[in-house]
């Protein structure tokens, strides 16, 4: 299994980290520290990195310490053939940021995505469960984005005709029908790609999460994930044109692949309604851990880097102990590990048995503070 590993980490007024610069273990990173010094700032950046935007922040400009004028974050990464890639971002006040590898500019953001997969796991994870159908279409769509990179073009695509047809619906004067129907085989094109994508991702990323959600819950609950989607009524082209009218009448398209959802369960139930706020938490960090699994098996035989942001909390013993065995084990690579609580850290060293790197954070200054070369 390669591994794409970070190696140095620098960082220039991004958020509340003036100046930083960690060089991380191949294994386990700690970062311990109060909440709102920093930690998730530093894991947020290194999200910056693979997907060319934070997790977090919409606007670029707002991840910009204040008072300050730009903020730059680099990063080395080595795989195992020894091939060094060196990742640039840099932006100033009101102009655009450049995304540089190995000193070569992009034209295209999206050539980008996929070079370094990533999975962060946080607490706004349960937006999956308990926020609109948005998140879970972004769940799909960012781990297909980093293993297929036709997907961000077809994806675009499709936003791109959605919004030509919704303009045209909003009209006062009658739309030209001509247009539309251009504008809605575009749709149906991407559509139907989209669709095709998700159906496929779903099919095989199930069985995997029922398998890591049973040895985190140690099968007291049985759970499951359904995928919907208005493509699956027929072809997408007539179901879209079909409605044209009801469309034009509230001013957008009501069917197409951008309503898609994903249906999550608990012994049968909507997990939304019945399950309890550990079952919750424990059913979102078993969704991402499903994600890195599939993007291990399928983006280029890589393992991802894998961030673990303040992940244990209103999480009872039991199941911290079984997601510190999960993510402890050897089918994980390098990890980014974020907690107040230094028993929690010390329990996933002690269970790992691996090296590890500890650092502290205090008002976005990060030292390292304890380190260990063991090997299991």
């Amino acid at each position: 299994m390669l591994s794409m590993l970070l190696r140095k980490l620098s960082i220039l007024n991004y958020r509340n980290i003036e100046t930083a610069l960690i060089e991380p273990s191949d294994k386990v990173n700690c970062l311990v520290g109060n909440n709102g010094v920093g930690k998730t700032n530093l894991l947020d950046a290194l999200y910056f990195l693979s997907f060319c935007h934070s997790a977090s922040v919409s606007v670029d400009s707002q991840n910009i310490m204040h008072e300050r004028d730009f903020f730059v974050i680099e990063g080395e990464y080595a795989n195992e053939r020894g091939e060094t890639e060196i990742v640039y971002c840099g932006m100033k006040r009101g102009q655009k940021k450049h995304f540089k590898r190995n000193k070569k500019e992009y034209k295209r953001l999206s050539a980008h995505i996929g070079l370094i997969p990533l999975i962060m796991v946080s607490p706004d994870d349960t937006q999956l469960i308990d926020g609109g159908s948005e998140a879970r279409r972004k769940f799909m769509d960012v781990v297909i984005g980093q293993y297929d990179n036709t997907y961000i073009e077809t994806l675009n695509g499709y936003n791109k005709a959605l919004q030509q047809r919704n303009a045209l619906l909003k009209m006062e004067e009658e739309p030209d029908p001509l247009l539309l129907d251009i504008w809605e085989r575009e749709m149906a094109q991407h559509g139907t790609r989209i669709f095709q994508a998700r159906s496929a991702f779903v099919d095989e990323f199930v069985g995997v999460f029922q398998l890591i959600y049973s040895r985190i819950a140690q099968s007291k609950e049985q759970v499951g994930v359904s995928y919907v989607s208005h493509a699956q009524r027929g072809d997408l082209l007539e179901l879209i044109q079909r409605d044209r009218d009801k469309d034009r009448i509230v001013g957008y398209s009501l069917h197409g692949v951008h309503r898609d959802d994903l249906e999550f369960f608990i012994d049968g139930f909507p997990i939304k309604r019945e399950g309890s706020q550990g079952q919750r938490k424990s059913f979102a960090i078993a969704l991402k851990l499903a994600q890195f699994d599939f993007l291990k098996r399928t983006a280029s035989n890589t393992s991802p880097i894998l961030l673990l942001d303040d992940i244990f909390d209103k999480l009872d013993a039991s199941r911290v102990e079984q997601i510190v065995r999960i993510v402890s084990g050897p089918d994980y690579g390098q990890i980014f590990i974020t907690d107040t609580n230094r028993q929690h850290i010390d329990s996933i060293l002690r269970a790992g048995q691996c090296p590890y790197r500890l650092y502290r954070v205090n008002e976005g200054a990060i030292e390292l503070e304890e380190e260990s070369h063991v090997q299991a």
